[in-house]
């Protein structure tokens, strides 16, 4: 794993920190600059952020898609996620943390225990939230050697006061990151922010609708690789026009492998950090195409822009946020609703909902998604719960395959 997070980044085809080679469909060639610009995707990032922080631009890390870029764009600083997705690090967390702890946390703490996130190491701060109790707890370990900043999210969406609670908390922070930067973070600056992540939002919605057409141009692995640990780059946004020029043009398509035989999937529940695809491609190799990824790696955070002409930038930036329909709220009625929109545009034939070891929220919450799949949408439904060990790879496969005679058969 040091090959991946360490010294000069050299990454080898076996390394768990590169995401496996597609199992199915068609792949742009390798000739193609944005796949091989997205096939860099962490040598590209680190180099950024040691060339940004050479010119006294501070990296922040953060660990949760409700911690706004935005504010941290516009206070001077380069946002990188930290969420780790290697199964190599678990170890060295589990000599602090319980093993029967979500493979998510235990992963981002290992690199932490080893020193061996290199944009872990060079942040100067990291910004954390109160979604989940064993998040909370590593933070205060975390806390020993990192500066960390903790957002409080309120849990009860739909309220105004929970709202205005939100937008206080972000105005702390807004507080604390002029402070700490001795710089004013003016409105002008928010909405410069806001223009770029909206920006990037968009060209990631367009790629991720391409996956609504009868035959997808590309698997969902390779829809997942263009995604970056570093949000807002102009290099990133260069290659996804590439991209979306090069897949809208049918004549530069070569024919899919199959489409129609492939089971139509829509995949929902923990978010898949980049290393942690293994179901993803039991999925796909199994004869599955998963045609949407409703989690924080998928859709979820690029549904909704933040409103740029908005009188107050901060109140809309807060708006945004709140509204994602993560497992924590309560109750989380927006992410039904948000499958229910989905499933209307992607036209899945079955829904697969991926829950981490030890992930309570998402695991109790399965009940609704499961009832809703199969009682309003008539779909077909299979909840994993899974770590990152390949151990029950082979029983996940079965259960997928089984998945999909059945979808066929109703079909």
């Amino acid at each position: 794993m040091s090959k991946c997070y360490g010294g000069d980044v050299h990454i080898t085809p076996g390394d768990p920190c590169v995401s496996a080679a597609p199992a199915c469909g068609k792949a742009a060639p390798a000739a193609h600059a944005f796949q091989a610009h997205f096939g860099r995707m962490i040598e590209n990032c680190l180099a950024y952020a040691r060339e940004q922080q050479a010119a006294g631009r501070p990296i922040v890390g953060i660990m949760c898609e409700y911690t706004p870029r935005e504010l941290l764009m516009a206070a001077g600083a380069v946002p990188v996620c930290l969420c780790g997705g290697s199964a190599a690090t678990i170890p060295a967390a589990e000599e602090h943390l319980p093993a029967n702890l979500c493979p998510l946390v235990k992963s981002t703490y290992g690199y932490f225990a080893r020193q061996s996130n290199p944009f872990l190491e060079m942040a100067d701060l990291v910004v954390a939230e109160t979604t989940c109790d064993a998040k909370k707890k590593m933070y205060e370990l975390m806390a020993a050697r990192k500066e960390m900043y903790i957002l409080e999210l309120p849990q009860k969406q739909g309220r105004p006061e929970a709202l205005d609670y939100w937008e206080n908390q972000l105005r702390a922070f807004l507080a604390f990151l002029e402070a700490r930067y001795g710089r004013a973070i003016t409105d002008d600056a928010l909405r410069a922010a806001i223009c770029v992540m909206n920006r990037e939002r968009a060209l990631r919605r367009e790629l991720a609708a391409l996956m609504q057409r009868a035959e997808p141009p590309f698997t969902s692995h390779e829809l997942l690789a263009f995604k970056s640990s570093i949000s807002g780059l102009e290099a990133d946004f260069a290659q996804y026009e590439r991209a979306i020029a090069y897949y809208h043009d049918p004549s530069d398509l070569s024919d899919p492998s199959d489409p129609g035989q492939r089971t139509r999937v829509l995949l929902t529940g923990v978010p898949m950090p980049h290393g942690a695809e293994r179901v993803l491609d039991i999925i796909e190799a199994s004869g599955g195409l998963v045609v949407c990824m409703e989690n924080c790696t998928g859709v979820k955070p690029i549904i909704e822009d933040v409103d740029e002409y908005a009188p107050d930038p901060l109140r809309a930036l807060a708006a945004k946020y709140y509204h994602l329909p993560c497992s924590v709220m309560t109750p989380n009625t927006d992410r039904i609703e948000s499958l229910r929109r989905l499933a209307a545009e992607y036209r899945p034939d079955c829904i697969i909902e991926l829950v981490w070891q030890a992930c309570l929220t998402y695991d109790v919450e399965s009940f609704h998604v499961r009832r809703f799949a199969i009682e309003e949408l008539g779909l077909p439904y299979l909840r994993l719960e899974t770590d990152y060990s390949p151990s029950d790879s082979a029983r996940i496969a079965v259960r997928v395959e089984a998945l999909f005679e059945t979808a066929k058969a109703r079909a």
